[in-house]
């Protein structure tokens, strides 16, 4: 079983990513069994500090189908798990104008589901094009390397 689950690519493509936190998520019976099928996504997914705990929107877990009686909803809000101590510097970093907690992606840790929140400050259209200039460059430059060490290898 591969250790990642889901990943916002989007992120990173929306946001300058400033600090990572690493934080439990607290799920129901269903929705293990469903994200061990690989039902979970986390586009669209972000965090939100709310009375001294820290909650995940939009994450859609797809419902187990073969669950008895007791279902969960997929996008309800779920609770991470975090030090009182995190919580506290994430609640100072969303008071910053333009800053947001968002789900960057979620892993198995010793058989447990973590999710990695990153404080993201928004990206304009600018800082986008340049992040496509430097990785255009940065593949014509691997290129160039590669045949020259094909040449002289």
């Amino acid at each position: 079983m591969s250790d990642e689950i889901s990943v916002n690519r989007r992120a990173l493509h929306d946001y300058h990513i400033l600090e990572r936190y690493e934080a439990g998520v607290q799920l129901k019976g269903t929705e293990v069994k469903s994200i061990r099928g690989g039902y979970a996504n986390l586009n669209q997914a972000f965090a939100r500090v709310e009375k001294g705990q820290v909650f995940l929107y939009d994450s859609d877990i797809q419902p187990y189908v073969r669950a008895s009686f007791e279902q969960h909803v997929a996008k309800r809000p779920r609770r991470l798990l975090l030090h009182k101590v995190e919580i506290a510097k994430l609640h100072e970093a969303t008071l910053i104008a333009g800053h947001t907690l968002v789900a960057l992606r979620m892993y198995w840790k010793n058989g447990r589901v973590k999710v990695e929140i990153g404080v993201g400050k928004g990206k304009e259209a600018r800082d986008k094009r340049e992040d496509l200039k430097n990785r255009a460059v940065k593949r014509e430059m691997d290129r160039e390397k590669a045949t020259f060490n094909r040449k002289h290898a």
